[in-house]
This record gives structure tokens, C-alpha cells and sequence, in this order.
């Protein structure tokens, strides 16, 4: 059996927190994973229910956390219906247990971070000191039946998910916190976004000449806050060209190793990494700097 992407069995190496898991970071070179619950999580459920489930996985990702503190770390699962639940949540996970930073799949029921309404996470975060990773989720099912139907199943799925509209989706929730004035309201927040930039920098001189800071009332031009309130993460992303890209963009600074485990390989991603085209100090901040700063590891 593969995953979705023809990599391993996902459904049973997801369930793996212990040996398994090791054996195989171990075998890539890879010292520290920082987990998180996978996609759907819980942005799809009512606030009730993603209440129950985020602390369930959260307190079930500190167990494995406590049993091996030195391989894992954690990103808390966050309800975002519940936003100021939310926030005390990601507080208990951190303080309480070391995690890093709060994980948010995509919009909650079609909407967006950029809404006040979720504001009380972002302040949170931000008096924390830990970022927010956005994941991408499938867009709403109005965007998928405008956008992605009318193709085979297969088609459609893949198109309106990891073949395009998942990485589209999280560009443009990404924007919407920038044009809603989400860090001039918290200008030190930072969230991390994988898939080496979710096609955002490849669009970073358009985004500054078609949404000026006149246009956008902004303190700073739009490329500035994805150069600095955004890191970048390979998530089994491992193009040259497209990691040329963002690196072009946005420096070594900002750009941070993962494999996207169990979905891709550790020893596909770790090569990738050794093979850069970029100097050994910049792959250090890369494979590990980057993120010893960001997550405090």
C-alpha cells in the first residue's frame, strides 16, 4: 500500500510516535521531529467538538513528547471555533508541556484568519512568542465546484487538493492576514507555511506592484511581511528550482527543513538538503539554525 503521493503506508506510520518513527529519523539523519495532528484536524468540526478533539490530540502528543524529548517536539492542535478556548490552549500546551507553536489546517468552515473574529489566537501567539503554522486544507466546496469539478474524480481531487487548490488556498490565506492588517496589528507574529512558499514568492514583485501600499492602506508593501512575519519549510517539497526561488526571495534565513513525513521521505528530503546549491552556512540555518531560533529548540 502507498500514500497518497506513493510514499510508505501514511494511515499506519502517522499512528508511530515511538521506534518506528526513530529508526527511520535515524537512517535519514534527522535529530528532531516537530509534530503536529495531521490534516483535517479540526477545522471542519463545530466548536464543541474540535474543543474535545485538540486537547485529546494535544495531550496525546505530550505523552510521546515526555517519553522522547530529545527526538520530539510539538505544534498544539488548535480549535479555531473557539477562539479564545483556542488561545488558552495553546497557552496550556506550551507552557505546560514545551511546545513550540500553534497548527491551524487552513480556513475554519470558510473563513479566514484575517477575521477579527480570530484574533484572540493571534494575540496569544504573539505575547507567547511562538509562531503559527498554517497547513493547507481543501478550499470550500464552493471554490472546489467553481474551480476543480467537472473532471473525473480522481482529477478533481487531486487538482482541488495536492496538485494545486490546497497550496493556492493557504496563498491566499496567507494574504488575507497581510491585507487584513493582521502584523501591523501584531508586527512581531510570525507563522510558517510549507511547500517551499505555497507559490507566494514566485509572485512577490507582482503582489508589490498590484497591491501597492496605496491601494492597501499597509504600513509596509505586501513582499515586506512575507520576508519578515513568514518562514518557509521544504514539506517534501524538494525542487531546486523552486527552492532557488524563494531563496532568491526571501535568504536563508527564512527557509527551514521538513519532509513531510509520513507523506514523503526523510531520505529523499535529507538529500535534497546536502545537494543545495547554496553555501555550508546557509544550509546550516536551513537544516537546523533557522528553526533552533524560531522554536526555541
Amino acid at each position: 500500500m502507498t500514500g497518497r503521493f506513493g510514499y510508505g503506508n501514511p494511515a499506519e506510520d502517522l499512528l508511530d510516535l515511538g521506534e518506528k518513527r526513530i529508526a527511520e529519523m535515524d537512517a535519514a539523519g534527522i535529530d528532531v521531529q516537530v509534530l503536529s495532528l495531521t490534516d483535517p484536524s479540526v477545522q471542519q468540526l463545530d466548536a464543541d467538538a474540535a474543543v474535545d478533539l485538540a486537547r485529546e490530540a494535544n495531550d496525546y502528543l505530550a505523552d510521546a513528547v515526555r517519553l522522547y524529548p530529545q527526538r520530539f517536539a510539538g505544534f498544539a492542535t488548535l480549535p479555531t471555533a473557539a477562539p479564545d478556548i483556542a488561545a488558552d490552549e495553546l497557552e496550556r500546551m506550551v507552557k505546560e508541556h514545551g511546545f513550540k507553536g500553534g497548527w491551524i489546517n487552513g480556513h475554519t468552515r470558510g473563513c479566514y484568519l484575517d477575521d477579527k473574529f480570530f484574533w484572540p489566537i493571534l494575540e496569544r501567539a504573539d505575547a507567547l512568542k511562538v509562531p503559527l503554522c498554517i497547513h493547507p486544507t481543501p478550499p470550500p466546496a464552493p471554490v472546489i465546484e467553481t474551480y476543480y469539478s467537472g473532471f473525473s474524480p480522481e482529477v478533481t481531487f487531486g487538482l482541488s487538493r495536492h496538485g494545486w487548490g490546497w497550496h493556492i488556498e493557504t496563498a491566499v490565506h496567507v494574504l488575507r492576514l497581510i491585507l487584513g492588517g493582521a502584523f501591523d496589528r501584531f508586527p512581531d507574529l510570525q507563522i510558517v507555511i510549507g511547500h517551499l512558499g505555497e507559490a507566494l514568492p514566485f509572485m512577490m514583485p507582482r503582489l508589490d506592484k498590484g497591491l501597492s501600499t496605496n491601494v492597501t492602506k499597509l504600513e509596509h508593501p505586501v513582499a515586506d511581511y512575507l520576508r519578515e512575519n513568514v518562514y518557509y519549510s521544504f514539506s517534501g517539497f524538494n525542487f531546486t528550482q523552486t527552492f532557488l526561488n524563494l531563496y532568491l526571495q526571501v535568504g536563508a534565513d527564512r527557509i527551514m527543513f521538513s519532509a513531510d513525513y509520513p507523506y514523503s521521505s526523510m531520505a529523499e528530503a535529507r538529500t535534497f538538503l546536502e545537494n543545495l546549491p547554496v553555501s555550508r552556512a546557509d544550509k546550516n540555518r536551513i537544516a537546523h539554525g533557522n528553526a533552533e531560533r524560531l522554536l526555541r529548540l
